[in-house]
């Protein structure tokens, strides 16, 4: 990966001195920026699924049912997904650093209040509301990336954040299930006090957001005024359109053929994903492992298959250069690999078909992404990037409710029925976006990169 945000871009218009300093720059930006962005959404992370090591005890202590789980489960992604839009656009106008500390606060304060839900009613307001906050943050970060890397770039960038995502799966459980062992402790349950310690960790992260990301290169005192220029003049894709205003452009921002197919695609993958993270405690619990710690280490266990994703499939695409035909293979063994989920036997074998799973499903993230980006840039993607992560929301609302629902009324293989749906709908949807990629590259010249890969 260092390599890759090493190496110079092609550009036929700058001379070799420019593309070693860009190098140079791009390489800076990469030590001053990611770790902090990787953080922040690491957290994010661990306090949008923390839950899910909640729910039996929720259910114990407080009386929340499966169903009710699942609902408020993805109540948090339906106010997400409300609020997306317009929380970016906001987010155009005030700077990313602002609006990213905003968001680390408030949903930090909130996560802390999940310690003082008493039933299903309260369970639904405070999800609700940890939503809204956070609503904008992901496709915040995407538009980061577009102001300080280029697009031969992006895939590697959108890769390492997502090692956030892994690390989130990997520690947020054992971490969870490691706090949740304090129950008793001053009078209160484990689950609260997991609540209450993670909601306080991202009021802080909240504060270095504040003092370590600057908006845009030119903002940046670590860079000198010429790396700044280059960073910025690589970093915009001259033939994606870069309208100012949306009025007039809505079409534009939210109606292209390949942003609806792509929102589909996306919408297909996080039913998949949010569902599995939900539930992945709850299943190993219903495997008879035993005692909260070991509960969250076992469900961190797909934080390693979604760490190898976000490496190899990157990689491979990188080889392949065709993010088409990555994207079906990978969409297809996902739907195959749901399948054999509900044929198998044995709580090994289902374990790591989950985590074989999320492997796929993680690991692909930062392709969609990178397609995305390559046709988008300034106002445009901020609105683009905020719609498609919006469409994905809603998935990660109807992945837990539709899994919650078939649960209560089946079993737990009866929810997972409802994963081969949504991996069989991905496969059925990939063909579109291909096809309407390959027409809005005919629409566009220069630059850009086509489906290809080639430029």
């Amino acid at each position: 990966m260092n390599q890759q945000l090493n190496a110079p871009d092609d550009h036929p218009d700058e001379s070799s001195d420019d593309g070693v300093l860009h190098a140079i720059a791009s390489r800076k930006a990469a030590l001053h920026l990611l770790p902090i962005l990787c953080l922040v959404y690491f957290m994010a992370f661990v306090d949008r699924t923390n839950v899910g090591l909640a729910k039996t005890s929720l259910e114990a202590d407080v009386g929340i049912s499966a169903a009710a789980y699942g609902v408020g489960a993805g109540i948090f992604f339906l106010s997400y997904a409300l609020l997306e839009v317009p929380s970016n656009l906001i987010m155009h106008r005030v700077g990313p650093r602002r609006w990213i500390a905003r968001i680390a606060l408030t949903w930090g304060a909130l996560c802390a209040c999940m310690m003082f839900v008493q039933d299903e009613f309260s369970f639904y307001v405070v999800r609700f509301l940890l939503g809204a906050a956070e609503a904008g943050l992901y496709p915040a970060l995407m538009y980061i990336v577009t102001l300080w890397f280029s697009q031969k770039q992006r895939v590697t960038v959108v890769g390492i954040i997502y090692l956030a995502v892994c690390a989130g799966l990997a520690l947020g459980g054992p971490l969870g299930g490691a706090l949740m062992e304090l129950d008793g402790a001053g009078g209160l349950f484990g689950w609260q006090w997991m609540f209450l310690l993670e909601g306080a960790i991202t009021v802080v992260v909240a504060f270095f957001v504040w003092r370590m990301v600057p908006d845009r290169p030119s903002d940046a005192p670590w860079l000198t005024a010429r790396e700044a220029e280059v960073l910025s003049d690589r970093a915009v894709v001259r033939t994606a359109p870069g309208h100012s205003s949306l009025k007039g452009n809505v079409k534009v921002a939210f109606g292209r053929p390949f942003i609806l197919a792509l929102s589909a695609v996306y919408f297909a993958n996080q039913v998949n994903s949010v569902a599995i993270q939900y539930n992945f405690p709850s299943i190993v619990e219903s495997l008879n492992v035993e005692g909260s710690f070991l509960i969250g280490v076992v469900s961190g266990s797909v934080g390693i298959g979604a760490f190898i994703g976000v490496l190899v499939i990157p990689w491979f695409q990188r080889r392949v250069r065709n993010e088409m035909r990555v994207l079906m293979f990978v969409t297809v063994a996902t739907a195959l690999v749901a399948v054999a989920y509900a044929f198998s036997d044995g709580a090994v074998m289902r374990i790591l078909l989950i985590d074989v799973a999320m492997l796929l499903l993680i690991g692909v993230l930062p392709l969609y992404w990178s397609v995305a980006m390559a046709r988008m840039s300034g106002l445009m993607a901020a609105a683009g990037l905020a719609f498609i992560n919006m469409v994905g929301l809603l998935g990660g609302f109807v992945g837990p409710y539709l899994y919650g629902f078939a649960e209560s009324r089946g079993s737990e293989t009866a929810g997972f029925a409802v994963l081969i749906g949504a991996a069989v709908l991905g496969v059925l949807l990939v063909p579109v976006l291909w096809r309407t990629v390959r027409t809005e590259d005919r629409r566009t010249a220069g630059t850009l990169v086509g489906v290809d890969g080639r430029e």
